[in-house]
């Protein structure tokens, strides 16, 4: 995939961060949940969703019966285990390929995610799926992107609270440096697309890989994975004007050094506001960072790292993943690589006394069969993590986890 192609910038000029590298001690307890075999899909690679009664959704970009990916359900049984279902197919045609992200609910239980490519027009769709009464699905697709102005290979997507849909493209668009779309509903059942932005890939960014986020005020936040005034992705917001249009502000360029480089997936924010997320390479050590941005005043951002990766066994490449907190204010996600055996590993960061964050390793993959984590995890109401592996491709497809505190 386009966006599977990183950016591993080594950084320049050696500088003190405020930050506490952390050893790998004794691991949580780690279940694999489900080993994907490729007809039922491939290269598993996004956080997933809970639903009310505790079965998880996710997607897969490849595998299933066509090869072009699946949306699927991982049920719990009585004895631990776990039985997964096949929701969609996807057959690379009309219907998308390579759905992204974690699947979203609407009030009436129907699902919502996007195909990065196939449909129509080749440049994917956003389509929901309607549970049936016999346990079967129905795919509806909403949109499909021409490539052109309204841009291509949509990302994940969030709602609003009035149910409108946000997400953005990777590409296309009037520059080709993709853009931030949206989606509204009308009363006949059709959707009506609206782009919000397109990227210039001057110092506003290009190419957005990143999840939406909104704060509180109804502005949008995300990353872009190149451009940027130093060439290595920006942090964005997008503010609702009263017109209707929508203006960006760049929160923060990375400049390819100590502050990181190729801006990821998943923002998020703390209790106090601040803006946390990973970014593929730059950093002290080359490997990535895990940083945050805090709100000055006369609406500057100021970045600071949490984590540089060194790249060996606290991991590399926090790109891809989609950050999440606890209630005790501590940081969960995934390093794509790195760790004790090159595979990858599920980390906490936990806020110090001195103003850093220390890093402690939760679990080292091993290929065995599990490899490749990406996209976050996310908790049950017990306090246990989810998430998800892509496999090698070859001997193994994917697996999904659970960690127990």
């Amino acid at each position: 995939m386009q966006w599977k192609q990183f950016l591993i910038i080594i950084g320049g000029i050696l500088a003190t961060t405020a930050v506490t590298l952390g050893s790998a001690p004794a691991q949580a307890p780690y279940k694999t949940l489900h080993n994907f075999t490729e007809s039922e899909g491939a290269f598993v690679h996004w956080t997933m969703t809970f639903d009310a009664a505790g079965n998880l959704y996710g997607t897969s970009c490849y595998g299933g019966s066509s090869g072009s990916g699946v949306v699927f359900e991982l049920s719990p049984n009585g004895d631990g285990s776990w039985t997964e279902s096949t929701l969609h197919d996807f057959t690379g045609g009309a219907d998308g390929s390579c759905p992204q992200g974690a699947p979203i609910f609407d009030a009436d239980g129907d699902l919502y995610a996007t195909a990065y490519s196939g449909a129509i027009y080749g440049g994917g769709n956003v389509f929901e799926l309607t549970p049936n009464a016999d346990g079967s699905w129905t795919e509806t697709v909403l949109y499909n992107f021409t490539g052109r102005g309204d841009g291509n290979g949509p990302n994940p997507i969030i709602f609003d609270a009035q149910g409108n849909l946000y997400g953005t493209v990777t590409w296309g668009g009037t520059d080709g440096e993709g853009g931030v779309f949206k989606l509204t509903p009308n009363s006949d059942g059709t959707w009506a697309e609206s782009t919000l932005y397109t990227f210039t890939g001057g110092k506003d960014g290009g190419h957005p890989v990143t999840i939406l986020i909104f704060d509180a005020a109804g502005s949008l936040y995300g990353m872009t994975q190149w451009a940027g005034a130093y060439g290595n992705g920006v942090v964005f917001s997008l503010t609702p004007n009263v017109n209707g249009t929508w203006k960006e502000e760049v929160l923060h360029a990375f400049a390819g050094g100590n502050d990181g480089a190729g801006g990821g997936e998943g923002l998020v924010f703390d209790t106090a506001g601040n803006l946390y997320g990973g970014t593929w390479g730059g950093g002290v050590y080359g490997y990535g960072v895990i940083y945050k941005l805090t709100h000055m005043s006369g609406g500057v951002w100021k970045e600071m790292v949490a984590h540089a990766f060194t790249g060996g066994k606290d991991g590399a490449d926090a790109g891809e993943t989609e950050l999440t907190f606890d209630s005790g204010g501590n940081l969960y996600g995934t390093a794509n690589s790195g760790g004790t055996y090159g595979y990858g590993l599920v980390f906490q960061l936990t806020p110090t006394s001195s103003g850093g964050w220390k890093e402690t390793v939760l679990h080292v993959f091993q290929d065995k069969p599990g490899a490749d984590p990406a996209g976050g995890v996310i908790f049950d109401v017990a306090g246990n993590l989810y998430g998800t592996t892509g496999g090698d491709g070859s001997k193994t497809f994917g697996t999904v986890f659970e960690i127990t505190p």
